[in-house]
Formats: C-alpha cells, structure tokens, sequence
C-alpha cells in the first residue's frame, strides 16, 4: 500500500507540474484546462482566485456529478481533486511567463510527455480514477455508449465551453489530443502495480 500512495502522490505531483508547463507554453491547452483557463478569465480571476484553485473546484464539481451516477471515489480521487492544482499553483509561480517561442514550445511538448508520465503512474497507483475519467466511465456504465463516443463528447464539450469563456485553444489543444492517448498507452503498463492474490 506504501508504494500505491507513493506512485499515487508522485504522479498527481507530476501532473500539476505537467499543467503548468503547458499554461506558460501558452500554445493552447488540453480540453479540462481550456475550461479551467476560461473559468479563471471570466470569473475566479477578477475575484481574486488562482488558476490551480479553479482546476481543484472544478474537480469537485464534476465529482458531484457521479452523485447521479452511482461512482464510489477512492483515495485516488480525492487526492487529485486537491492536489493537481494545487502543485500546478506552485509551478505557475516558479516557471516564468513571457518566454521566448522556441522555449515555449519546449515547454509544451515536455508538458504533454511528462502528463502522459503522470497519468500512468497515478492511474497505474490503482487507488481510484480521478474525476473527469469516474465522469466518463459513469456515463458509460449508466448509457451503455461506447467509451469513445463518451470520452469525445465530454472533451469537446468542456473545450467549447472553456473556449466561449475565453480559454485558451491552439497548437497545444491538438497536439494533446494526438499524443495523450498514446503516451497513456505507453506509460500506463510500466507503472500499474498489480493486485497480489
């Protein structure tokens, strides 16, 4: 169990960082922080909130909705919903904003590898999905749709609506979409620790 809660918190950590490297790229984002970006722009922004806040409210936000929907949150879960953006504060004040372009893109693709790193340490952990992916396994168990139909509703719906708030949409945003599916793909083996009989 030690290991589980230490590959649980380090990947969660790791995810953080992953986002605030993506946000100070400033090439677009992927679909949760184009809605958080937005959600900050419009509203938590000029009542004094942080960026990192907003992505922890809005996992519990979503959190709420497996209410309907019958999931059950592991520890998992609720690690992520207060510790992704909290570490995504911290690295938004560490990593300086206003870069040169080649460094931003830099940043970007470091971002995207090191999310998909973190993902399949954090999911790999075992101890419970983080919200956004209960959200979607919800629907599934409860519509019976297929997962991709599901998971593409979901994503564009949080980047349309994130867009039409003012987040930001881009290079970032597609290249997230190609390769995040891939590095889970990747990494997720090499950090599942499994279940012993």
């Amino acid at each position: 169990m030690t290991r589980r809660l230490i590959q649980l918190f380090l990947g969660l950590a790791l995810y953080g960082v992953s986002i605030a490297l993506i946000v100070r790229a400033d090439l677009g984002l992927d679909p949760w922080d184009v809605l958080a970006q937005g959600v900050f722009e419009r509203f938590a922004g000029p009542a004094g909130l942080s960026f990192g806040l907003v992505v922890n409210l809005i996992g519990m936000a979503v959190l709420l909705l497996w209410l309907p929907l019958r999931q059950k949150p592991g520890v998992g879960t609720v690690a992520n919903v207060l510790v992704i953006g909290t570490v995504a504060n911290v690295g938004l004040d560490w990593i300086p904003a206003d870069l040169a372009l080649p460094v931003r893109a830099g940043l970007l693709v470091a971002g995207v590898v090191l999310n998909g790193v973190a993902s399949g340490a954090y999911i790999g952990a075992g101890l419970g999905p983080g919200p956004r992916d209960g959200l979607m396994t919800g629907l599934v168990a409860r519509t019976g749709w297929p997962v991709k139909w599901v998971r593409t509703a979901i994503e564009v719906a949080v980047v349309a609506v994130g867009w039409l708030l003012g987040g930001s949409v881009g290079l970032g945003t597609i290249l997230y979409a190609v390769a995040i599916g891939p590095l889970v793909h990747i990494f997720l083996p090499l950090f599942t620790i499994r279940k012993r009989d």
